[in-house]
């Protein structure tokens, strides 16, 4: 910010500067061109008059080139005086026989000789040096008698206007060195707290509620900014205080009763016979069901409470250990479960949240997957990202693929609400793990996805960033073997809570 506030001062006050020193360049150059142009006219109307004189008296030979000489002193340049037939009269400095003869077809001379009362300007260059030349009739009432041409250097007056540019050049950059070094502490003066409230926004957005940010120095727009993101970030740090509060005491108050209640009905199961047991067993249910609940909507407001650091995820082994603890589970109820795709590397993700989505979507699985059928965890790179050398993928893919009876589209739009089951969903769920699933997937910074398995099942696939090569850790060394294909997929479910006690997430 800082650069950018220096940039803009500078920039306008080089337009300032360009707009006033050029067109002051050009007026000071044309005003000396003009007062050289002028001297010169003055002087060769006053040689002219005192050749018309001389001329007229019969003197000419005697007094013109004594005056010829004199003027070119004071002038400094060059002095010819030719009579009404383009013949010499007098010059201040010597002329050979072919310059004396081509007088007359000079082109200032020339338009002298024809005019009454004309002065011709013209420049050229002789010798390297660039002159101003100045011709004038001399004339004696109607007659033309003649014609003077005067030659003046203009080489102090470029020197002048040289020296003119290059002190406005000189001045423009002490003005801008000046407005660099003032604009550099007013930009920091109006920068600094602005970074420091940057600062302490990125804190606040990490969860770390440090001291108020600084409100007493820069503008007095910035102090106001400051001193209501203070307001705002005591209201927050406030509001989350009393969540935890509340969830941390909802913890205690809900799951202490439901507990006891559940060992009450456990006691009453021995004295229950007949119909009554089945109501038991329901209640029982039922109070599971509810305890599930209540963890779940508890582990929603943990992770809600609080902001969490993305950190790289070994997707490999992750997926291999879960496979592993979930197997046993799988084959009790008939079922399979497994491993395929490529090895894809480390992902950013939250600590712990690609473990709760895979229990979570495979207890879904289970759940819903008929008999003697696969659940299959796939993972997947996409196409690679052309903007990184070396290029990575753009996204990595994690996906839990069932043959169960899967999800019409409407209910796969709706499958991540809270509380939402299909009409057909199996017993016992809650309807919180897929909403879950899809808060984890957001704050790991990627998605959730139910979609159509090919063999009429449900999808469920996780994208979730790649890790920088440089935090990945080494790769998992082996993984378990792997069985083929399925021959359905499916996608989109509620939440059952399926999982064993050694991975069951807190939904």
């Amino acid at each position: 910010m800082t650069r950018r506030l220096l940039l803009g001062y500078l920039s306008l006050a080089v337009l300032i500067l360009l707009s006033l020193g050029i067109p002051l360049g050009y007026v000071y150059s044309r005003a000396e061109r003009e007062q050289i142009i002028s001297s010169a006219e003055d002087e060769a109307e006053s040689v002219s008059a005192f050749a018309s004189l001389s001329i007229t008296a019969g003197r000419e030979r005697r007094e013109l080139p004594h005056r010829a000489r004199h003027c070119a002193e004071r002038i400094r340049g060059r002095v010819v005086i030719v009579g009404g037939d383009g013949k010499l009269l007098a010059t201040s400095h010597a002329l050979s026989a072919t310059e004396s003869r081509n007088l007359a077809s000079r082109p200032e001379i020339a338009a002298a000789l024809r005019g009454r009362d004309a002065i011709d300007v013209r420049t050229s260059t002789i010798g390297g040096v660039r002159y101003l030349s100045v011709a004038a009739p001399v004339v004696h009432g109607d007659v033309l008698q003649g014609a003077v041409r005067l030659t003046v250097p203009t080489d102090a007056v470029e020197s002048r206007v040289h020296r003119i540019w290059l002190l406005l050049a000189v001045g423009g950059l002490a003005v801008l060195t000046a407005v660099a070094a003032v604009g550099l502490v007013f930009a920091r003066w109006t920068s600094r707290p602005i970074l420091e409230l940057e600062r302490f926004a990125h804190r606040l957005a990490d969860g770390q509620f440090t001291t108020p940010a600084p409100v007493t120095s820069g503008p007095q727009e910035v102090r106001s900014l400051a001193a209501t993101f203070n307001q705002t970030a005591a209201r927050l740090e406030h509001l989350l205080a009393s969540q935890r509060a509340f969830a941390a005491e909802a913890s205690h108050q809900l799951k202490t009763p439901l507990a006891a209640l559940r060992l009450r009905l456990d006691n009453l199961e021995a004295e229950m016979t007949g119909h009554a047991r089945d109501s038991l067993n329901a209640a029982m249910t039922e109070t599971d069901r509810l305890a599930r609940m209540v963890e779940g909507l508890l582990a929603m407001a943990r992770m809600e409470e609080s902001a969490v650091t993305r950190e790289p995820v070994d997707l490999d082994q992750v997926c291999a250990e879960r496979q592993l603890t979930w197997t046993p589970l799988f084959e009790r109820h008939g079922a399979h479960l497994a491993l395929l795709g490529d090895p894809v590397g480390h992902a950013l993700a939250v600590p712990g949240a690609v473990e709760q989505i895979l229990d979570n979507l495979l207890s879904n699985a289970l759940r819903a997957t008929p008999l003697g059928s696969t659940v299959t965890i796939v993972l997947r790179c996409t196409a690679p990202d052309r903007r990184h050398l070396p290029a990575r993928p753009a996204w990595i893919q994690l996906h839990v693929i069932d043959e169960g009876p899967g999800m019409t589209a409407d209910q796969r739009r709706r499958a991540f609400d809270r509380f939402w089951r299909a009409p057909d969903a199996p017993k016992g769920g809650t309807g919180l793990g897929l909403s879950l699933v899809q808060r984890l997937a957001h704050a790991s910074g990627g998605e959730a996805i139910l979609a159509r398995a090919p063999g009429g099942g449900l999808d469920a696939a996780i994208r979730l960033r790649p890790a920088p090569r440089a935090s990945q850790g080494r790769p998992a060394q082996g993984r378990p073997s792997r069985i083929g294909l399925p021959r359905r997929v499916r996608s989109d479910r509620s939440t059952p809570e399926t999982a064993p006690p050694s991975a069951r997430s807190p939904v």
